[in-house]
């Protein structure tokens, strides 16, 4: 069987590697070895914070409705009840940005659910 040389092969996909890994800083950016364990460990972080950041949204989206909510005579826990039963969907996403943005139309929802 004939000889195969791998060089180019090789050469393509560390190449491809370290363009990755540009803007590291140190020895990261341009050593294969370096680079390589930088990228590994990069793209867990970044799988794993992809979800981190639904939840920490819908954290900050829950204090941001709880502090409207507060201001209008009703905790945050009451106000999600009060829409579970009167049949009101609406995302957090969004009544957070109705507290921030529309404070008048938040006020209409929060009395929606007040009266029973």
């Amino acid at each position: 069987m004939p000889r195969v040389k791998r060089g180019t092969s090789a050469n393509k996909r560390r190449k491809a590697l370290l363009k990755h890994a540009k803007g590291f800083k140190w020895g990261r950016k341009s050593k294969y070895k370096l680079a390589k364990d930088a990228l590994r460990h990069a793209w867990t972080y970044s799988y794993r914070d992809r979800k981190v950041k639904k939840r920490d949204f819908r954290q900050l989206w829950q204090v941001q409705i709880n502090a409207m909510a507060r201001q209008m005579g009703i905790n945050y826990s009451s106000l999600i009840h009060g829409l579970k039963t009167k049949k009101i969907e609406l995302d957090r996403k969004i009544l957070s940005t109705l507290a921030k943005e529309y404070p008048d139309i938040f006020e209409k929802i929060v009395e929606e659910v007040k009266s029973k």
